[in-house]
């Protein structure tokens, strides 16, 4: 199998396409209730160490097995296992990965279909004087609107598999290159917004002077399990993007930035989020309601407050949309690495997430009462097994491969770090990132 002649046009493309996948839901839906719910600061601190012991060595292990190899995901893994001797069956990973992604995708699409909904209704004004009762009911009344749910669903997979279409130049890096620099800009309008409201002071302290005596084993799972998930590592989709990644680009040097920024959304999310929810008395810790009901009745009561609800659900809906696109690549790539023409493989890759999709609309209205496993509706089941238990089942084979099995000369010429960098990143993955992936993994399975 020949090498894929895609690239990425520079090396900021690379680094803006990594920051696409790694931002989205987890740094504006998830980091905001996940904090609520674990104390805020100390979950905070945890978390952003968590980050760099545990994801950016696997996000770096995940990237340079792409780049060595430079196919898709399951041939480059199946070439560079053969070259080192060990079993073919490594590529299989490279499936597993694009399953875990398909999973996530198919709520992914689900619930970002809701940013549109919310973006529309925040235009309207129809949050304006509205009481807590009224915008909890009409979230509630929403969800049980299959029609709804599948229209808004649709309309945001179409809007991501388009851009997939047109490939990795004219598609993926294009709109990378324009909506990420635009997310950014965004996110700190609202971070200024938020320092004029009376609970900036409160939310600053609330987010950077932890309390450790809040830390509990369940809040170091929970950090440790989110830093998986908002890295994007464990479902080959990096893998697929370090094989379009620039010869002369530094591995580690680009990694970093992207854990940088990745880390600064969720920052700058919490920093908006919270000195609303504080400026009107209202609860950090309201779950994942916490962006759909607690927000608008936050904003509700504020001046202008339609203007700012609509630059936030913009700002989600961007950020969504990006991760969903740069989620959707490694997929089509995997198909593609089978022979099948890139617009067959978006085309079957749209038409499968969205039928998935449509049981995860479901869940809230006609299969509400269907729960195959665990007592669980399928939007349940599928917005929970795949990062709390894919994510870091797929990120250890991945370390492992990286570490353990893969040509160690091929490892440092992706690496491109020298000897000694070389061997203090392989000490981290070997004996810290390893260790900690497999309690990830644990955690996630109890």
């Amino acid at each position: 199998m020949s090498e894929t002649l895609e690239r990425w046009g520079s090396k900021r493309a690379f680094i803006l396409a990594v920051t696409g996948a790694a931002v989205g839901l987890g740094n504006i839906w998830r980091f905001p209730y996940v904090a609520g719910e674990n104390g805020g600061a100390a979950f905070l601190l945890i978390y952003v160490a968590f980050v760099l012991l545990l994801g950016l060595p696997v996000m770096m292990a995940e990237i340079l097995i792409g780049r060595a190899g430079r196919r898709g995901p399951m041939q480059s893994l199946g070439a560079l296992a053969a070259e080192a001797g060990a079993s073919s069956h490594w590529r299989w990973l490279g499936l597993f990965g694009a399953f875990t992604v398909f999973c996530i995708l198919s709520f992914y699409s689900v619930v970002s279909g809701w940013s549109i909904e919310f973006l529309v209704a925040s235009v309207n004004g129809n949050f304006d004087g509205a009481s807590a009762a009224e915008i909890g009911a009409g979230f509630e009344s929403f969800l049980a609107s299959p029609g709804l749910l599948i229209f808004n669903h649709s309309l945001f997979l179409f809007m991501t598999m388009t851009v997939v279409a047109a490939g990795v130049a004219k598609g993926l890096e294009r709109l990378n290159n324009l909506l990420m620099p635009l997310l950014y800009g965004l996110l700190l309008l609202l971070a200024g917004y938020a320092a004029t409201t009376d609970g900036f002071g409160t939310a600053l302290s609330w987010l950077f002077l932890p309390s450790f005596g809040d830390v509990t084993t369940s809040v170091v799972l929970h950090a440790m399990g989110h830093a998986f998930f908002t890295l994007a590592v464990g479902a080959c989709a990096l893998m697929a993007y370090g094989a379009y990644m620039p010869d002369d680009q530094s591995l580690p040097k680009a990694a970093f930035a992207v854990a940088v920024l990745d880390i600064s959304v969720a920052l700058l999310a919490g920093i908006a989020i919270f000195s609303v929810v504080f400026a009107q008395g209202l609860d950090p810790a309201d779950g994942p309601g916490l962006m759909f009901v607690t927000l608008p009745i936050a904003f509700s009561e504020l001046p202008w407050g339609s203007l700012w609800l609509s630059v936030f659900f913009l700002l989600l809906l961007l950020a969504t949309w990006t991760s969903a696109i740069n989620l959707a690549e490694p997929m089509v790539a995997t198909l593609q690495g089978l022979g099948w023409r890139r617009s067959v493989s978006t085309l079957a890759v749209a038409l499968s997430v969205w039928l998935i999709g449509l049981l995860s609309a479901f869940s809230f209205s006609t299969m509400a009462e269907f729960r195959p496993l665990f007592g669980r509706n399928v939007f349940e089941l599928v917005s929970s097994i795949p990062p709390d238990i894919f994510l870091p089942m797929g990120g250890l084979l991945i370390a492992i491969f990286a570490a353990w099995v893969m040509p160690q000369v091929r490892v440092k010429s992706a690496l491109g770090v020298g000897e000694r960098g070389y061997l203090l990143w392989r000490t981290i993955i070997r004996w810290v990132s390893i260790p900690l992936t497999f309690i990830v993994l644990l955690g996630g399975l109890l």
